[in-house]
Formats: structure tokens, sequence, C-alpha cells
């Protein structure tokens, strides 16, 4: 048998997994060049004016709220590494701190004090940024100024200038550095991933190889976990599959040889007796009447099988709903009792029934009353020399629970699990060719259909009592 999936994958799942990892290590390592080197050079910049601009409004905060504000101004300086200048409204310096030693725009004269206290009163919103090369420390400046108090009528001008570090030796380092980590790493990465991807990939390769097994028919497949819980779920529900799928097989052949068997005695019946009347009784009325109507009764035995067979495989299907009524249980126990009755007169057996008080159920009127009369069948071909049956009602607050018993004899512990199994026989059951061997079945499929529950006691010897209940 060759199992053919609309479209099939080229690459294992070992290859799949392996291959995503790879793929996210790379990304990673993109992310991390970009980050270290590209954007490096115009990230330094940005991250240098945003500390200036905070380290501003520390330093007006010290000056307004501090007595002491021009030493702790020289120690802000010198720990921040920036040159500071704080000047009263005319320009006269109240508080100065130079950490390049004369060689910074605001103190070496590189920029005259009065331009840039011009451009912070022309601004807009009395602020000055500017960045500008300085020839005595051979690097770029960042100058940074800001008006105290209210731009109209400004208490004093604040002056920073902070050395911009150049980066580009920096991020030649980092370069190396960063190929270096990459390297490491991806080599790393490369047999991570492959054990990665050989632990998770494994376990469900070896699956998939004992599932081919059990689709080419071996049930004795073991199907083993390992490594996580994931797969070990999925081998505990393969190994409940194979044990389904092996019972149902079994039930299949059993349904095949069993059906085979009451087919084959009845049509055998009929072509024998159709050749008595066509070569012996043809001429004999009483003869010829006495085959057909042996004809006639194995014709209906073989009707009653191929319905039975119909209607458990459609209840088994759900193809049929059901048509749930309110129905007086007690009277359709009562109405079927006196239809049993007429005919254990001519049938010789005696059947036992005491009518209940009315009780209203919800159920599929038809369906159960079929489960009732199955058990009662089932019943009067099981039960003793006595041929006694009794049929109980018994109603309680939450159900009305239905009993059927014969003093037959009796089904062996073991086996009760099994008699509601399509075609089973005990050993101390001997069907007679009377009903069709799937009346218990069809009983079952009824009940769990409406969600009852059910069940059989039975003594060896003594006889058994099938039961179920009606929710109310």
């Amino acid at each position: 048998m060759t199992f053919n999936s609309a479209k099939k994958s080229n690459f294992s799942i070992r290859f799949k997994i392996w291959a995503l990892f790879m793929i996210f290590t790379g990304i990673v390592f993109v992310l991390m060049w970009l980050l270290q080197i590209v954007f490096l050079q115009s990230f330094y910049p940005a991250f240098k004016i945003s500390q200036t601009k905070k380290a501003s409004k520390q330093i007006i905060s010290c000056y307004e709220n501090s007595s002491d504000y021009v030493e702790e101004i020289e120690r802000f300086a010198v720990s921040n590494n920036m040159c500071v200048a704080l000047l009263d409204n005319t320009g006269y310096t109240k508080a100065s701190a130079d950490v390049m030693n004369g060689n910074c725009a605001i103190h070496g004269g590189k920029v005259e004090l009065f331009i840039l206290l011009d451009k912070i009163r022309a601004s807009k919103d009395g602020k000055l940024l500017m960045k500008i090369y300085n020839n005595n420390i051979q690097s770029k400046v960042i100058i940074y100024g800001t008006i105290i108090g209210n731009k109209d009528n400004p208490e004093g001008y604040l002056l920073l200038d902070v050395p911009l570090a150049p980066v580009e030796s920096f991020i030649d380092i980092i370069k190396s550095q960063t190929l270096y980590i990459i390297s490491i790493l991806l080599i790393i990465a490369l047999f991570f991933s492959s054990y990665i991807s050989n632990y998770i990939a494994n376990p469900i390769t070896r699956i998939t190889k004992s599932a081919e097994r059990l689709a080419h028919g071996d049930y004795n497949t073991v199907f083993t976990g390992g490594g996580y819980s994931e797969v070990d779920k999925l081998a505990e529900t393969l190994t409940f599959a194979e044990h389904e799928i092996q019972k149902v097989e079994m039930m299949q052949r059993d349904l095949i040889a069993n059906t085979s068997h009451d087919l084959r005695t009845p049509l055998t019946m009929l072509k024998a007796y159709a050749e008595m009347i066509r070569d012996l009784s043809g001429d004999n009325p009483e003869k010829r009447a006495k085959h057909l109507q042996i004809i006639i009764d194995e014709t209906d035995r073989l009707t009653a099988l191929v319905n039975d067979m119909l209607d458990l495989s459609k209840l088994e299907s759900g193809s049929q709903k059901l048509e749930i009524s309110e129905m007086d249980i007690s009277e359709k126990m009562n109405s079927i009792y006196k239809r049993y009755l007429e005919h254990s007169k001519t049938s010789n057996y005696t059947i036992y029934f005491e009518k209940q008080p009315s009780c209203i159920v919800s159920c599929d009127e038809g369906k159960i009353e079929r489960v009732i009369c199955n058990l009662i069948n089932n019943a009067i071909n099981y039960t003793a020399k006595d041929r006694k049956v009794f049929i109980r009602e018994i109603i309680c607050d939450d159900c009305v629970l239905i009993e059927v018993e014969d003093t037959g004899d009796g089904i062996e512990k073991d086996k009760i699990n099994l008699i509601f199994d399509r075609y089973y026989r005990s050993e101390n059951h001997k069907r007679e060719v009377v009903g069709t061997g799937l009346g218990l079945s069809i009983v079952k499929a009824i009940l769990q259909m409406h969600d009852y529950s059910f069940g059989v006691r039975s003594t060896v010897g003594v006889g058994s009592t099938f039961w179920f209940k009606i929710k109310r």
C-alpha cells in the first residue's frame, strides 16, 4: 500500500529546523553589525547632544538652588568632561570650568562669546546648538547654549563645550571584534543547531517510521517518544490508535465471518426448498405449502438481518439523529408488556410486569421502544426451560430504571464487557436461530446516543438482568 500526498516537501524536518535556526542566527548577526558598526557613527553624536541638553538642565538647577553652585559646577564639568561657562545677562562670567586647559572653543578664544550670545538671543527658542572642528584638540566639539530665565528678560546664559571623541578608530576596533565574535558564534551555532534539529527531529522520525509499519498492517509496532512531552503524547495516541485499529479489524473479520454464516444458512435453505418444490412437492399442495412457508420464513430472517445491519451502521455512523419528545414511560412499558403477553400465549413463555404510576420522560420514543423490545427478545431467547421473563420499571428521583431479567445460563464475569459487541456468543449463551445477533449492539448504540447508562448483572446458572436508566 502506498500513501501519497497531494504535495510533498523536499526537505526533512531536521533540515528545516536547522535552516530556521541558522536564519535566526544570521538575522542576529546582521542586527549586531548594523547597530555596532553602521549606525554607531550617527548614533554617537545624537547621544552626546542628548546628554549635553540633560547636563544643561542639571547645571541650571544647581545654579538656581545651591549657594555653592560654583564648586558644584566645576565638579560636574570634570566628571562629565565638558567645559562650562555661566554668564550673567551682561556677559560677565559668574562660574566657569575648563577641562581642556584653554583649548576649548568658549575659553580658548576659538569663538567670541558675544557672537555666541547674539546667536542665542536671535534663536526662536533661546537655545544654540552647533558642531565645529577644534584644531587644538583635533576633534569635533558640540557647543550648546541656552538662556537662563525668560527669553525677553534673561537672567543669564549657559554655554557648554563638549568634545566628540573620534569614533572611526573605535569603529575599526569594534568591527574587528565583531568579526571575531561572529565567526566564533557561527561555528557554535552550526554545532548547536545540528544538535537541536536532531534532538527534535529524531523522535518524530522514529515515530513516522513506526506509523508507516502500522499503515502496512503491523499491529505489533512499538511507538516510543522521548525528548519532550508532545512526542510522548503523540506516541501514546498512536499506540492507542494502533490498539483500536487492531480491535476494529478483528471486529470486522468477526462481522464478516458471522454475517457470512448467518447469510449462508438461510440462502442454502432457500435454494434447497426451492429445488424440493421444483423436483418433489410441486404437485403436492400440502408439501408445497409447507416448503413455501419455510422459504418465506427464511426470507423474513434474511430481511431482518439486513435491516438490523443497516440500522446498526446508521446508528454507529451518526447518520440517524434523535427525535426527542415527551412520553409516558409507564404507559409505554404497559403497552409493550400487553403486546408480548398476547404473543406468549402461543410461544410458550411467561412474562411478568407490574404497571407503575404515570411518569413523563424526554427521549426518542421509537428508539427507546426498540431498546426495550430487543432486551425482551434477548431474554426470551436465552431464558431457561421454565421460560420466565421478568420486566421491571423502577421510578427514581433522577431517572427511571428499566430491567429485563431472564432465568437462563448466565454470562461469565470475564465476558460481561463483551456481551454488547456484534455477534458475541458466550459459551453459556447458545443462541437459537431466532434473532439476528445484532440486537444488543443496537441497544448499545441507541443508549449511547441518548447518553444513558446501561449494563448487565449476571450469575452463571441463575440468569442475567439487563438494565438501563432513562434520565428524568
